[in-house]
Formats: structure tokens, sequence, C-alpha cells
């Protein structure tokens, strides 16, 4: 078997197995401490022997004077289009964190790239597969992209992290708990464009059926909370209603001992002053009668609860929550009437959009029932701010 045939053999081998690992982020990372573009370090030698790689001595990274002035999220964009042109995959200008907390909130992977300018299969790579229009709209209907320069500023940091091998390196990632992220799939060294989506797929098909299991897991939490809130308001309810009734128990038995009591003192008054009217059991009466008259009125008050009735959880972004009760035939507009009137502080324009499958409710569907928006009997909805 030829040199090539072995290359390919071990990458299909390696793409068919994912790769999980769990990095523990920089602090560097988490708070952002490297901001300014720098010159950058050596890092790894480039060649891996078991890709049949030559060997590659590092050189060090020297940037144009005029890449000084270029913000750190911009630099490898700038650099990158400078040399392979405006068709490429839509990388996030931000920091890295900032990449992954959007790729969580739309349920997607990350993809990131690093890249190395002066590594000799850099060129070959980026210009043949990362621009080709394959890659191209699968990362972009897919994933949160983000890349950095390899040997500066938080690319340096991520390389570091990630113990990169070889160059080119990309890497399939989700966030984990804490400071932690996971690392699903790395590609490393040269790679076709039909290779790279190949592997792309593989774990997008394989995380699927585990973003499917998480969200049933969500909506099933949520509706056992939602009943157990409804079992403690129902008995809440049950046993204001028995201490009312108590009362007016009490109130029976009682009134007409007091009323007795009323009427002989009256009598002894009556010896000794003019004979007045004995109003006061009337008012004692009646005002048994008016309790009994309230307590009747709340038992008919019901909660809104029944068929017609879609429950609807709003997560704000600061992460609060706020469940209301709807009619499946109130539209789309009174959710947004609803969400004004809580007046909370920050909240400007806004959407809401659904995370799974990911769906935007804005002013075309204003006028759309409850029902016919897919949104009975219950939903979540999540405010996602519009600058």
């Amino acid at each position: 078997m030829s040199t090539r045939e072995n290359t390919r053999a071990e990458r299909s081998l390696c793409s068919s197995n994912i790769i999980r690992r769990i990095v523990n982020l920089p602090i560097n990372i988490i708070e952002g401490i490297s901001r300014a573009v720098g010159h950058g370090m050596a890092l790894i030698g480039a060649g891996r022997r078991d890709h049949q790689q030559p060997h590659f001595q590092q050189p060090h990274f020297q940037q144009p004077q005029e890449a000084l002035a270029v913000p750190e999220e911009w630099f490898f964009i700038t650099n990158f289009e400078q040399q392979y042109g405006l068709s490429h995959p839509f990388f996030y200008a931000c920091r890295f964190v900032e990449a992954l907390k959007m790729a969580e909130q739309e349920s997607k992977l990350l993809f990131l790239y690093l890249h190395l300018p002066e590594h000799p299969y850099t060129a070959p790579f980026c210009s043949g597969t990362l621009c080709s229009e394959l890659v191209v709209q699968f990362l972009d209907a897919n994933f949160v992209s983000w890349a950095a320069i390899a040997n500066s500023g938080e690319g340096l940091h991520m390389t570091a992290a990630l113990r990169a091998p070889t160059f080119p390196f990309c890497a399939i990632i989700m966030p984990a708990s804490g400071d932690s992220i996971v690392i699903l799939q790395q590609v490393e060294g040269p790679v076709s464009p039909a290779e790279l989506v190949e592997i792309l797929q593989l774990t997008i098909e394989e995380q699927s059926s585990a973003f499917r299991a998480r969200a049933v897991e969500e909506e099933t939490r949520r509706a056992n909370r939602q009943v157990r809130e409804e079992q403690d308001a129902a008995y809440r309810a049950a046993l204001q209603m028995d201490r009312e009734k108590e009362v007016i128990r009490e109130l029976v038995i009682e009134e007409p001992a007091h009323i007795q009591q009323q009427v002989e003192a009256h009598k002894k008054e009556n010896i000794q002053k003019p004979r007045k009217s004995p109003t006061t059991a009337k008012q004692s009466g009646s005002k048994a009668k008016e309790t009994i008259k309230e307590t009747q009125r709340k038992e008919t008050v019901t909660p809104r609860t029944g068929p017609l009735v879609t429950q609807i959880l709003i997560r704000f972004p600061n992460g609060e929550r706020k469940e209301q009760s709807f009619l499946c035939t109130d539209k789309i507009q009174s959710i947004y009437r609803y969400i004004d009137s809580l007046d909370l502080p920050g909240i400007g324009s806004y959407h809401l959009i659904s995370n799974f499958p990911r769906k935007v409710y804005g002013f075309e569907q204003m006028n759309m029932t409850l029902k016919d928006a897919g949104l009975h009997p219950s939903t979540s909805l999540f405010l996602e701010l519009v600058e």
C-alpha cells in the first residue's frame, strides 16, 4: 500500500471514532486578560510522523506594522482575507467564550480553526478546503465558527490549552460544566473538502441524538415541575377553603348565643332607660350572612386551566424565567404585551425565539394565534435582544 493510501486509511479510522476529552479553559481565555495582538512565541514543531508529514521548524511570526492597529478579534479575518479572499466561512469576530455562548444559545456546535500562516500545509488547506463552496455552506448552516492566529493572542492560549500537535488544526467543541469544554472531534493536517464535511456530518449526527434527548429531558422536568406547582396550588386553595368553612361553622354555632346575650343586655337596660330598637342582633346576623356570601364568592373563583389554556415559559437573557397562561386563541402579540407590562429594566427591542427547533416569532407572526403558531398547549420561548 502506498504512503498516500496509508494516510487516507488512517484518517478514515480517526474520523470514524469520535474523540471526546474535557479541556479546562485557561484564565486568560475566561477573563480575556490577553487582548492585544503581540509577537507570537515558538509553538510546537508541526509535522507528525504518523501523518507522514515533513518535519517543519516553525519560524518566528512577524506581523505587518499595519496589523498592530487591528483589534485582536479582527486580526485573523483581516489576515485571512488579504491572502485568500472574501469567500470563506463566517467567522465571528469576538472572544472565544462569547462564540461558545452563542453556539450554546443556538443549540449548535462550535467549529474552531487555528491558523498558522507559515506552515507549509496552511495555504493549500485554506484555499482548497476551507474556502471551498461545499465547506463554506455546510459550516455556515450547521456551526458557529471561530478562528484565530495560532501563535498570537487568544489563539496562542487556545493552542496551548488544546495541545495542538500540528497544523492546520480544527476542532469541534461544545460547552461543558464550569469553565470546561468538550472536544468532540479534531482534524489535524490537510484534508479535502469532502473529507472535512464527512467528519463534520458524522459528529453532528452523533450529537443530534444527544441534543434531542436533552431537550426531551428538559421538557419532562418542566412538565413535572408544572404539575407539582399546580398540585401545591390546589392543596393550598383547598386548605384555605377548609379554614373559611371552619370560620363559618364557628359563626353559625356561636352567633345565636352571642345574639342572645345582647338581647338579655338590652332587656336589662330597658328596665332603667327608655326602650330602644334592638338593632345589634340584626347587625350581627347580617355580618354572618355577608361572611357566608364572601366565602361562596371565593369558592366560585377557579384557576385558569382547561383544554383551551396555553402555558408559556419565557426565559430572559439574565437567566430569569416567568410563566404565564394564555388562551390558545390569543395571538403572539398577547405575549409581547405581557412582557411589556412587566416593565423589566434593560429590555428594549427584542423578539421571541424557540430554541429547538429554532424559530423566530417576530412582527410577521404577531397576528397568529398561539395554536396556529404551534405553541399550544405549552412551550418555552427565549427573549433575544435586538441591537
